[in-house]
């Protein structure tokens, strides 16, 4: 008969060759626990955040290209955008190139709002990372966009929100 042991109470000791896959994960969920608490105020909180981020700091032209751009299918970005509308964070507006498009753009109140997520996630973060000296979490922030990038030019219909809700599941 094997002996069951309760490793949750066990202390976690750094070792040499520890599963890549499970320290990911632990950094994934603890990031997700806090930037969820921080944003919680906000709709849909970290895809209401990532959603209003791209629109405030980048210029996708159109609905559609920002479902693309965030890899959301169209009809859940819809109801994101409705979400966030309501909220007054964000609205659509005629594209004047082409007046079947839509462009999401951010209210005034919208952007606002958005500069104090940026500075609450920010600080969530700087706790999830706050095992690593400043150098190192500069280091690891560089490296796991890096690689992100890449995993998205290779497979560009990559979900990330589908993916993370796996790994969180």
């Amino acid at each position: 008969m094997s002996e069951h042991r309760d490793l949750s109470q066990r202390p976690l000791t750094p070792r040499r060759g520890a599963n890549f896959g499970w320290s990911l994960g632990v950094v994934l969920r603890r990031w997700h626990e806090q930037v969820e608490e921080v944003l919680k105020n906000l709709p849909h909180s970290s895809r209401g955040y990532h959603i209003l981020a791209v629109v405030v700091h980048e210029d996708v032209p159109t609905q559609g290209a920002l479902a693309s751009r965030l890899v959301i299918d169209r009809s859940v970005l819809t109801y994101l955008i409705d979400d966030l509308e309501a909220a007054g964070l964000i609205e659509r507006q005629l594209d004047p190139r082409d007046r079947r498009a839509r462009r999401i753009v951010a209210t005034e109140r919208g952007r606002r709002v958005l500069v104090d997520a940026e500075e609450r996630v920010a600080l969530a973060e700087e706790q999830v990372l706050s095992g690593l000296r400043a150098e190192q979490r500069a280091a690891f922030r560089e490296a796991v966009e890096q690689a992100a990038q890449g995993i998205v030019g290779a497979a560009p219909d990559t979900d990330p929100c589908l993916a993370v809700s796996r790994v969180l599941g």
